[in-house]
């Protein structure tokens, strides 16, 4: 993708020119791969006006010299942040933006020793998220693939459902699964939760055996080519008394309220609103205690956010989890999760397991 990475650095460029940065220091993994596809951890990228420079230490200068075109490769020397400054020093840059939610103020006075006084620093949030956030045509590929994959895990997944199992073993092959399928691993620990731990929206899987009678949640998703997936599906081990029925019902229609809500220029609060304003027709809103979404890409949390009184509005090319749930301490919970990217005039759900009501 030399092409794209060239042209999201052109992006990146014409923004530093907008907010009169002479360079942007970029912390973030999935930042620096975005611009320049360099799949190391450890470093930091140092976007100019004109150029770009990644600074890495010893064990990924190799590595980066394969896999970088048009961008120079410095070995750090004496910390990364010291060498950081004196590059900056070297480029004479005098304003230079940072994302305070991914530089600490111990880095910050390391960067400005060594830069000197001649140097102002800018606290500077999200322009690269910003840019992550509209999916271009090869990454709206390499999501519909991890979704996919995502999908076959989850089905694959409920037929392992079997009074006795415990969630643990679900757990780990869930991804064996994933892994058996081409992907590089989990983008999060899956969530496998029985009975009454299904009403903690983050359950961590335990030793628990499933019995009979007892709501499952399964909440996984797959990082396939750098880019993540997540899906939750809800399913129950018997015959669903008419309450977990109605709940169930209740679920999925926010879910499909929400997912026709989306697109472009929608913000983030409306998608919100639709799906709380179902649940609150059921009078199930005060079990919804988290938000309906969020962007989805080079990482499984991005922008933009689904929640209430979210301003920022919706853009082709975003992909967004749309969540809604409830949780019911001592019954259980209930949440259907789907992957949608945004198009114009309709959108599109890239995850494709049934959302029906399953028994088991």
């Amino acid at each position: 993708m030399p092409n794209s990475y060239a042209r999201r650095s052109q992006e990146l460029q014409r923004l530093l020119r907008k907010e009169s940065l002479d360079a942007l220091l970029i912390t973030s993994p999935a930042d620096w791969y975005y611009l320049t596809g360099f799949s190391g951890e450890a470093g930091a990228l140092i976007a100019s006006q004109r150029h770009l420079t990644l600074v890495t230490d010893g064990r990924f200068t190799v590595q980066a010299a394969e896999e970088l075109r048009g961008t120079t490769v410095v070995e750090q020397k004496d910390g990364l942040y010291r060498s950081c400054g004196e590059l900056l020093k070297n480029l004479r840059a005098r304003k230079v933006g940072f994302d305070p939610n991914q530089v600490t103020v111990a880095h910050c006075q390391l960067l400005k020793t060594a830069v000197g006084k001649a140097t102002q620093f800018k606290q500077i949030a999200g322009l690269v998220a910003g840019l992550r956030a509209r999916k271009d045509p090869a990454e709206l590929t390499q999501i519909r693939k991890a979704a996919l994959l995502a999908s076959e895990v989850v089905e694959s997944a409920i037929g392992m459902l079997k009074p006795g199992v415990r969630e643990f073993e679900i757990a780990a092959e869930i991804e064996y699964q994933m892994r058996k399928r081409g992907a590089s691993g989990a983008a999060f620990e899956s969530i496998v939760a029985f009975g009454a731990r299904a009403a903690l929206p983050h359950a961590r899987p335990t030793a628990k055996r499933l019995r009979k009678n007892e709501l499952v949640v399964l909440d996984l998703g797959a990082i396939l080519g750098k880019y993540c997936s997540d899906i939750t599906r809800t399913v129950y081990v018997g015959k669903a008394p008419a309450r977990i029925r109605l709940w169930y019902q209740a679920v999925l229609e926010a879910q499909t309220a929400a997912i026709g809500t989306i697109g472009p220029g929608k913000s983030g609060g409306e998608v919100d609103a639709a799906a709380r304003g179902v649940l609150a027709a059921h009078r199930l809103d005060q079990y919804f205690v988290h938000s309906t979404g969020h962007g989805l890409g080079l990482e499984v949390h991005e922008d933009p956010r689904l929640a209430k009184g979210q301003k920022t509005q919706l853009a082709l090319g975003n992909v967004v989890t749309i969540e809604p749930g409830v949780y019911i301490a001592g019954v259980g919970g209930i949440r259907i999760e789907d992957d949608v990217a945004v198009h114009q005039g309709r959108n599109e759900i890239l995850t494709r397991a049934s959302r029906d009501f399953i028994e088991l």
